[in-house]
């Protein structure tokens, strides 16, 4: 093959000389491991809260309904609210954090929440409800792509995928645990305290950040630093600018390999009442949150191997070039997530339920629900990482394109899975879904192979190894 031939093993940048990378060492010195540690612990705290929130209300969607006058049907245009108002909060604070700085964003951010969680519990009418739920969603969905900003912006390229892991995974242990204390604040509680609750530990998480989150962003890349403005200036920026990331075929393959993974986590969990639930008799609806907890399990383990596996592989094929770094390698860590847990819990759990009775099938189940977390995190954590490897002086922008894209395109997903297993039953939907998951692999395989040449299709101003 000739030399000129562009493979996958192409580099997208080669490490500069001796003095930048003493500057390139020294920006991600600027705060200890301990630091490090402490302020991955407080981003994954406030990542875990949009899908907390989010998820924690549809447990209640009944006694809302009752208390409102209205149907659990109509109730549960909140969720898809919801999902409208994480893509444009997302959207929105990560705009405006590439302009100001993270921590600012967490405190503009917070107040909403907590406003509109207060609101939410004293809606009297469904129209107030509906609107304060939007307000209450908005401030808190600039989580997940502020904290991914602040581990890019903390730590470099080799290390960066195991805090990443262990920020995703605090995130997605939030989508897991939420029916469950959603569940429980319905059956023994209100649903109107438990967003108190929710609007309580705004202020709390405010205060928390205010104290001890510094700000991460580098040295005068802010727009405020650049331009120098008075950080008390408010500037009108586009927040659907950061959507014209998506032109990228390399951000747009992983966004879709992301999407088609994380949907194969909706529909284990989604329907989990309907399935587990009416298949082994378990009515109550504490019992039906605690079945969630195995996948919140496998999350939370996942995860950070997840993280630790992509910077092993990633470490490990430079070291194969000679010190050459491609950002494609660390895709290569979703292997056995991608191809292996994903698809395989979601055939499992689909034929146990159909077909095996009893505390065997449950336990089948139990087991695939842990399987299905660990899998998604072995795919969403590589991914996440790279987004941020290529897009480096744009992390928050490029996490919160991705996830208002992904957002957009689950929701009417989500409305299609109750129906689809209420028509062609569980193990078809299943198997419907775990082949979905496979084509979500096949594009991460393609992005791995040829990588190079589709950042060259079009470029997005990728990083260089000045700034990652």
């Amino acid at each position: 093959m000739s030399d000129t031939m562009s493979t996958e093993e192409s580099p997208l940048l080669e490490y500069q000389p001796d003095h930048r990378a003493r500057t390139h060492e020294e920006i991600y010195n600027r705060f200890s491991k301990p630091q490090k540690r402490a302020i991955v612990a407080i981003v994954s705290l406030a990542g875990l809260v949009p899908l907390f929130v989010s998820g924690c209300f549809v447990p209640s969607i009944p006694q809302v309904a009752k208390e409102l006058d209205s149907t659990p049907a109509v109730v549960s245009l909140a969720v898809s609210v919801s999902v409208f108002a994480s893509a444009i909060g997302a959207l929105v604070w990560s705009s405006y954090s590439s302009f100001y700085g993270r921590s600012p964003m967490y405190l503009w951010g917070m107040p909403f929440m907590s406003i509109g969680s207060f609101a939410v519990a004293s809606s009297s009418d469904l129209s107030s409800l509906l609107f304060w739920r939007f307000v209450q969603t908005f401030g808190c969905a600039g989580g997940l792509s502020l904290g991914a900003a602040v581990i890019g912006d903390i730590y470099k390229v080799e290390e960066r995928g195991t805090a990443m892991g262990s920020f995703l995974g605090a995130a997605l242990v939030g989508l897991a645990i939420s029916p469950v204390c959603g569940g429980l604040a319905t059956e023994y509680w209100s649903w109107r305290g438990l967003h108190v609750a929710l609007g309580t530990w705004g202020l709390l998480q405010m205060l928390l950040i205010h104290i001890f989150l510094p700000e991460t962003a580098h040295p005068h890349t802010r727009g405020v630093d650049k331009m120098g403005y008075s950080r008390r200036v408010v500037v009108w920026l586009n927040p659907f600018s950061s959507l014209g990331l998506l032109r990228s075929p390399n951000i747009m393959a992983v966004t879709l390999a992301n999407t088609f993974t994380l949907a194969s986590e909706y529909v284990l969990l989604m329907p989990l009442a309907y399935t587990v639930g009416v298949r082994y008799g378990i009515t109550s609806e504490a019992l039906i949150g605690a079945c969630f907890l195995p996948n919140g399990l496998g999350n939370l383990i996942g995860a950070p191997i997840a993280g630790r596996v992509s910077d092993t592989v990633v470490r490990r094929w430079k070291d194969k070039r000679n010190g050459v770094w491609v950002p494609e390698d660390r895709l290569r860590a979703a292997y056995v997530g991608g191809l292996i847990l994903v698809p395989l819990s979601l055939m499992v759990a689909g034929l146990t339920t159909t077909y095996i009775d009893g505390p065997i099938g449950l336990a089948i189940n139990l087991v695939c629900l842990f399987a299905g977390g660990m899998g998604v995190d072995l795919v969403l954590t590589p991914i996440s990482a790279y987004n941020i490897d290529i897009m480096h002086s744009r992390s928050a922008e490029v996490i919160a394109a991705t996830s208002a894209f992904r957002s957009l395109l689950l929701a009417p997903v989500l409305g299609l899975i109750i129906p689809s297993i209420e028509t062609i039953g569980v193990a078809a939907t299943n198997g419907i879904a775990a082949l979905v998951a496979l084509v979500g692999y096949f594009l991460l395989w393609l992005t791995i192979r040829y990588g190079d040449r589709m950042r060259a299709y079009v470029d997005v101003g990728y990083s260089s190894a000045d700034n990652n």
